[in-house]
């Protein structure tokens, strides 16, 4: 098996660079020598490829997360709580570098780029922290002379699958609580955005993390997760990404009774009602929608503004979207690039096209871009569609692009009945000046995130989950360590 120097890993910082498996503390190619090409969605031209693993590859992984998982599994949590620490300040001072191979293998502006790999950081920390507070506790007995214990013990290897949409933040989160409760992990990361994954493991590595807790594979996603699912070392699956995908791996989970987190997909409503500043919420929902162009899974995907304001809603909201400048992520000032590959533009370019067909206005937007800046890149408009029927694709299934339909509504009763219709509930908004209407749909959203007046998801002391289609468990707050926990009854009595 060739293994690769890490130093090459410290050259794809400066020029994107070939990106290779992780097994057992080496960097190495797979074992048949395959690779998958990697586009710049700038360009839709090849920057570099990455390894293909083969099942030959997933054998030596999982060999490799069981003996992992033996040896740290030992390590007490205070010295996990060092080593994680250590791989935050490490990501922290290689952020640059990382942040702009994000853009380039991902698209999005480099300050989001940076603020990703910042936030990791952060996530890192908290993890690192809530593993040192991974208590048991004692239950008092009924009996004299018989103690109850319950302890905390780690599951066992993980294999963890993430999406590209968040090359980074969808790894860490994983990864921080799969080491943090004293777990080993098995990452398939995303083909289309390997280098800032690979990146994120070298920290975790150069912070001491010892061979065989951490493995990293790229490949054709089918044939991963059928093989390592099932297979007997695996103890947890977490899954982020679509959810007939989600659907399909909880279901061959249970069937070998594997504990599952999957955080899937959904289509948030936004909910402004008259009495809110309709000016800010305009802006701060346009930040929000076209963030990382629109491929968030808890963007605001439906947008349900009151009939008294919905003129002036409408016409704050298409003025944002104007001014938002579309290019190359690492160019300065760019504030949303491009979509992740040719597939998502021809999606966008559908949910368009049946929008009007069924009788939507295109308030602003509606196009691919191209000509200078944008030639053979995977450009759209920042989209605004108006007054769009609940018949059409946009408002029953999820956009994931940087087209945002706007409807109006009456009375709280009717809007509430359209934020629920949809069977996703992963994140819902809301912005009121009234406390009484917060307080209320609030408690109405049927959803595992709900913010009003502000956007304040994702922090990583707050949980991160979603209910109905949108998945179980969550993978931020306290809740999130405890899905790498089993708890263990313990009952003795006194001789």
């Amino acid at each position: 098996m060739d293994r690769i120097d890490p130093k090459s890993l410290e050259t794809a910082q400066a020029a994107y660079a070939d990106v290779y498996l992780f097994i057992d503390g080496a960097w190495c190619a797979g074992s048949d020598g395959r690779s998958i090409p990697v586009l710049n969605p700038a360009t839709g031209a090849p920057m570099a490829k990455v390894a293909r693993a083969e099942i030959a590859d997933l054998d030596r992984a999982l060999a490799a997360a069981d003996k992992g998982f033996r040896q740290w599994r030992k390590v007490a949590a205070f010295d996990r709580y060092k080593i994680m620490r250590k791989a935050a300040e490490l990501l922290r001072a290689r952020a640059e570098g990382i942040a702009r191979l994000m853009s380039m293998e991902n698209g999005k502006p480099l300050a989001d780029a940076r603020m990703e790999t910042l936030a990791a950081a952060d996530l890192i920390d908290w993890f690192a922290e809530e593993g040192r507070r991974a208590y048991g506790r004692i239950v008092p007995s009924r009996a004299e002379g018989v103690q109850q214990l319950v302890v905390k013990e780690p599951v066992g290897p993980v294999a963890a699958f993430t999406p590209w949409n968040f090359p980074i933040n969808q790894v860490v989160r994983k990864l921080s609580g799969a080491l943090a409760a004293g777990c080993s992990i098995i990452i398939k990361a995303p083909e289309e955005t390997p280098a800032s994954p690979a990146q994120l493991v070298q920290a975790f590595v150069d912070a001491g993390v010892p061979a065989g807790v951490v493995n990293l594979v790229y490949g054709v996603p089918a044939e991963i997760s059928e093989y390592l699912i099932p297979h007997p070392l695996i103890r947890k699956i977490t899954f982020t990404g679509s959810t007939p995908v989600g659907k399909h791996l909880a279901a061959l989970a249970g069937l070998h009774m594997k504990r599952v987190t999957m955080e899937l997909g959904g289509h948030a409503p936004a909910i402004v009602f008259e009495d809110a500043d309709v000016e800010r919420a305009a802006k701060l929902l346009a930040g929000a929608k076209f963030r990382n162009a629109g491929q968030v899974c808890v963007s605001p995907t439906r947008l349900l503004v009151q009939e008294s304001v919905y003129e002036r809603f409408v016409a704050g909201f298409v003025a944002a979207a104007r001014a938002i400048k579309v290019g190359h992520g690492v160019d300065a000032g760019v504030q949303m690039g491009p979509l992740a590959n040719a597939r998502r533009v021809i999606a966008m370019e559908a949910f368009v096209a049946d929008a009007l067909e069924h009788g939507a206005k295109l308030a602003t937007g509606g196009r691919r871009l191209t000509g200078p800046g944008y030639d053979g890149g995977f450009f759209f408009e920042p989209t605004v569609l108006t007054d769009v029927p609940l018949s059409a694709r946009i408002m029953n299934e999820e956009p994931f692009g940087p087209v945002a339909p706007v409807i109006p509504f009456k009375d709280f009763d009717g809007v509430v009945a359209e934020a629920n219709r949809l069977p996703w509930g992963l994140a819902a908004y809301a912005y009121t000046s009234s406390l009484k209407t917060a307080s209320a749909v609030g408690a109405a959203f049927e959803s595992g995130m709900v913010s009003i007046n502000h956007h304040g998801l994702a922090l990583p002391e707050i949980p991160f989950g979603g209910i109905k289609d949108s998945g179980y468990g969550s993978e931020g707050g306290s809740e999130a360590i405890e899905a790498y926990l089993n708890t263990k009854m313990i009952t003795q009595l006194g001789l």
